[in-house]
C-alpha cells in the first residue's frame, strides 16, 4: 500500500529561529516603572539616617511608601521579560556562548532584587508609630541594600553578558557595547558601597545610565543576521541562507 509522500517544507522555514517579540515594549515599561518610583519616593530619608528619623517618615508618609514599594515591585517584570526577549533574541543570532545565558540570569536576578526591596519597602511603611526604631531601621537598610548594591550587581551582570557580546560578535554599534561595560563596572564596583559609604554614588548611575543604556540597546539590536563565519560562539543562521 503506497503512502502518500508527506509535504516538502523548506529547511529554512523549518528550523529558523525566533526571536522573539518586539524588545522595546518591556523596556519602555521599566523605564516608565523606574521613573514613577524615584518620583513617588524622592524624599525617602538617606541610609545614614536615624531609625527614628526613618519611623517619623514612615507614619507621615504611608500611602507613598506603599505606591513606591508597587511601582518598584511592578517595576520587576518588565525588566525580567527584557532579560528574557534579549536571551532569546542573542540565541536566534546564533550566539551560542555564555554571553546569552549571563544575560537572562542577571536579568532575572536583578528583577528578584527589585521584588525583594519592594516588599522590605511595603513592610517598613506599615510600620505603626510606636514600633522599635531599629527596626525601622533595618527593614529601611534591607530594602536599600536589595533595591541598591544588590539590584546594581546583578543588572551588572544583564549588561555585561548583553555588551561583551556585542562588542565580541559585532551586533552592537562599539560606543553602545564599551557604554554597557562601563554600566557592569560601576555596578560591581557599587558593591563596595556595603564597606564605604563614597561608592553609593555609583547607584544612581547603574539605575539611570542603565536604564538610558538598555532603550538603546532595544533600538540597535538586530533581530536577523546574515550568515557569515563568526568567531564569537556563533551558530549560522539558516534564516539567512
Amino acid at each position: 500500500m503506497a503512502v502518500a509522500p508527506a509535504p516538502h517544507l523548506p529547511a529554512a522555514s523549518a528550523r529558523r529561529p525566533q526571536s522573539g517579540p518586539p524588545l522595546l515594549a518591556p523596556v519602555l515599561a521599566f523605564v516608565a516603572l523606574t521613573v514613577a518610583y524615584v518620583v513617588v519616593n524622592r524624599s525617602t530619608p538617606h541610609p545614614d539616617a536615624s531609625g527614628l528619623d526613618v519611623l517619623r517618615y514612615a507614619d507621615g508618609h504611608g500611602t507613598a511608601i506603599r505606591l513606591g514599594a508597587f511601582l518598584l515591585l511592578a517595576s520587576a517584570v518588565p525588566l525580567v521579560l527584557c532579560a528574557a526577549v534579549l536571551y532569546r533574541r542573542l540565541r536566534a543570532l546564533g550566539i551560542t556562548a555564555p554571553g546569552s545565558a549571563i544575560t537572562l540570569v542577571g536579568g532575572v536576578l536583578a528583577g528578584g532584587a527589585l521584588v525583594t526591596s519592594a516588599l522590605f519597602t511595603w513592610s517598613g511603611g506599615r510600620l505603626p508609630a510606636d514600633a522599635p526604631a531599629s527596626l525601622a531601621r533595618a527593614l529601611a537598610d534591607l530594602s536599600f541594600l536589595s533595591g541598591g548594591p544588590g539590584y546594581a550587581v546583578m543588572y551588572a551582570l544583564l549588561a555585561a553578558g548583553v555588551s561583551v557580546t556585542g562588542l565580541l560578535a559585532g551586533l552592537l554599534p562599539k560606543a553602545l557595547s564599551w557604554g554597557g561595560l562601563l554600566i557592569a563596572a560601576a555596578g560591581m564596583l557599587s558593591s563596595l558601597t556595603l564597606l564605604a559609604d563614597g561608592f553609593a554614588y555609583l547607584l544612581p548611575v547603574v539605575r539611570f545610565g542603565g536604564a538610558v543604556w538598555l532603550v538603546c540597546v532595544a533600538a540597535f539590536l538586530p533581530r536577523t543576521r546574515r550568515r557569515t563565519p563568526q568567531p564569537y560562539g556563533q551558530e549560522p543562521d539558516p534564516a539567512a541562507s
